[in-house]
């Protein structure tokens, strides 16, 4: 087949390292609306992801606290006004999905209705009334889709996936891409609540069940990826415990340090006054100290590298389930901005057209900052509906909250801040500041320069696909060339030659500017 006819090709000369676009291809299209829930121990949860983009869109996302495995450990059964709660949860759910055109829902449960004496009747009862059916799913299987999940934020991740729940907490190894040993256990805090011993008791049994489990895994001293609401919740309160501005869970990381000083923090405050701090709710909260007690027996067994909390878990693992190979092989950062830029920009398909025409200014930039700014230039133009006036914050704000997977922090930052400077020169005099501290001063200047060339890319519109000219970019002389065709010259008005010099400036270059024929 040839590359250019290919979409799953990385060679494609036409579309170079942007790859074809791949949401509007047959073999993804059915991704275009997808529903799943998810039937947990503590809560049931219906998400429809919006768009076959890589890191799709959260269109819809509901959660009901049941507590459906509350006394599960002294009855067998499911908790009676849980169960009730959950079934009129999905009874909403189904009409809901219905209603937003999501197809079939994809609905699993997990641990407490696996365990329940009576877990079958009740899915037997959601089907009955409903007309929803529920996969109950084995542990190793949670574990799996929990660690596809992260997949799907992080390609070619590796290192341990720690996903607990109100009932279990499952571990799974992966690496390049592909899911590894998978091991369930019973430390779920709605459990450990009933385990006999007080404090002392509870720790014993944690410690015994957690070396169970590296005893058969090893030592894990990659990267811990945490998944799932209790541990959401502690990451909330690291951040409250440190004052961190950025308060995006996802990609959020942790060292071993700051997981101990956190189970402190939480053991020594006032826990209402903390939940209300922090914005956690009171069924959550409740769970809180529990899960933190098994963090740190898990932290202290495996030795991870570092820890970073995933938003991504089961639930995106079934979506990721249903992706074709060659949409899990694509950026999930570089597929979402393609996406935003195909939904909102007045000029889709002009991203790459600027990412090829400032690249030579950042050829000596390492892949993972060229990567940054590829996802700059497609969403250059995305917030272009927003007042003048506000444009620049909204860009930085965007970027920074925004759903995007593949991001670290510092990431998120740079990226905010490279939009920013697409819209004003100054960094000075916004609500971000506190933000900036978390990036080195180069990447800093980095930033400022992708946006001020973006700034004056933006203002060399020609017909779609039509190349303005080129840069040439020589950094020990400290020279700017630009060449313009005859076409674009046109274009170099005063406003695109005032963006031109304040370019050359953040460089400390000197202009040099020609038309070619």
């Amino acid at each position: 087949m040839d590359a250019r006819s290919d979409p799953g090709t990385g060679d494609d000369p036409e579309w170079g390292p942007f790859q074809r676009p791949l949401f509007a291809d047959p073999s993804v299209r059915h991704l275009s609306r997808v529903g799943v829930v998810d039937v947990g121990s503590n809560s049931v949860r219906l998400v429809v992801f919006d768009g076959a983009a890589r890191s799709p869109a959260y269109f819809y996302n509901e959660k009901i606290m049941c507590a459906l495995g509350a006394g599960l450990s002294e009855t067998g059964r499911l908790n009676p006004e849980g169960r009730k709660r959950a079934l009129a949860a999905l009874h909403r759910f189904q009409l809901l999905a219905h209603g937003m055109d999501a197809g079939p829902l994809t609905a699993v449960a997990t641990a407490a209705v696996r365990d329940a004496e009576d877990g079958q009747a009740f899915v037997d009862e959601v089907e009955r009334e409903t007309g929803l059916k529920i996969n109950i799913i084995p542990g190793t299987e949670e574990a799996r889709l929990s660690a596809q999940g992260v997949m799907l934020g992080w390609p070619g991740s590796y290192g341990l996936v720690c996903d607990i729940g109100g009932s279990s907490m499952e571990l799974a190894e992966i690496k390049g891409g592909q899911v590894g040993r998978r091991m369930t256990s019973p430390l779920g805090p709605l459990k450990l609540r009933e385990v006999p011993g007080g404090r002392k008791g509870r720790r014993a049994y944690i410690k015994a069940e957690v070396d169970k489990m590296a005893e058969t895994l090893g030592s894990q001293r990659d990267r811990l990826f945490l998944v799932g609401g209790s541990w959401r919740a502690i990451a909330r309160i690291d951040m409250d415990r440190q004052n961190y501005p950025l308060h995006v869970l996802h990609e959020y990381r942790m060292s071993t340090s700051a997981v101990r000083k956190t189970a402190d923090y939480i053991r020594d405050s006032d826990l209402e006054a903390l939940r209300s701090r922090c914005s956690i709710s009171s069924a959550r909260m409740d769970l809180v100290p529990l899960a933190s007690e098994v963090l740190m027996e898990v932290v202290r067994a495996f030795h991870p590298h570092d820890i970073a909390v995933s938003s991504y878990g089961i639930r995106e693992g079934l979506l990721y389930q249903q992706m074709p190979q060659v949409l899990r092989d694509r950026d999930p950062l570089i597929e979402a901005c393609r996406f935003a830029e195909a939904k909102d920009a007045r000029l889709p398909g002009f991203g790459r057209t600027l990412y090829n025409f400032i690249l030579p200014i950042f050829r000596a930039a390492r892949p993972e900052k060229q990567r940054i700014i590829k996802a700059a230039c497609l969403l250059h133009d995305v917030t272009w509906r927003a007042h003048p006036d506000y444009r620049a914050e909204v860009c930085f704000d965007n970027a920074t909250r925004a759903n995007l997977g593949g991001l670290k922090h510092s990431e998120r930052i740079f990226l905010g801040l490279a939009l920013l400077h697409r819209y004003r020169n100054k960094r000075e005099g916004t609500s971000f500041e506190n933000l900036y501290q978390y990036l080195p001063p180069e990447d800093l200047l980095l930033a400022e320069t992708v946006g001020k060339a973006m700034r004056f890319g933006a203002m060399l519109w020609l017909e779609k696909d039509s190349i303005p000219g080129e840069f040439r970019w020589y950094p020990k002389k400290k020279v700017l060339e630009l060449r313009l065709t005859e076409a674009a010259w046109p274009l170099l008005g005063e406003v695109a030659m005032a963006r031109l010099k304040s370019l050359a400036t953040a460089l400390s270059a000197e202009l040099d500017v020609k038309m070619t024929a």
